[in-house]
């Protein structure tokens, strides 16, 4: 789970955004810190490239297939 310091740096948002979950490799609009719905992994990714790739970690068959949602963004960086 992410962790923060000093709230003065973030700000609760309601983007629609954070409601979506990507596959595997997709390339994305968002840079961010993104989460794996099913297994918790975080990674910092780019919009430049794509999502992490589906062997990037492995899942058990509880955990379900690898989705990674936006959980952290500079919402002044989103790429046009």
């Amino acid at each position: 789970m992410a962790l923060y310091q000093n709230s003065t740096y973030l700000h609760q948002g309601n983007n629609d955004e954070f409601d979506k979950t990507h596959s595997p490799g997709e390339r994305i609009t968002w840079s961010g810190i993104y989460r794996c719905t099913g297994c918790g992994k975080e990674v910092v990714h780019t919009n430049e490239k794509p999502l992490p790739p589906q062997n990037h970690h492995q899942h058990t068959q509880s955990q379900e297939k690898i989705l990674w949602q936006l959980i952290v963004t500079d919402y002044t960086k989103k790429a046009t």
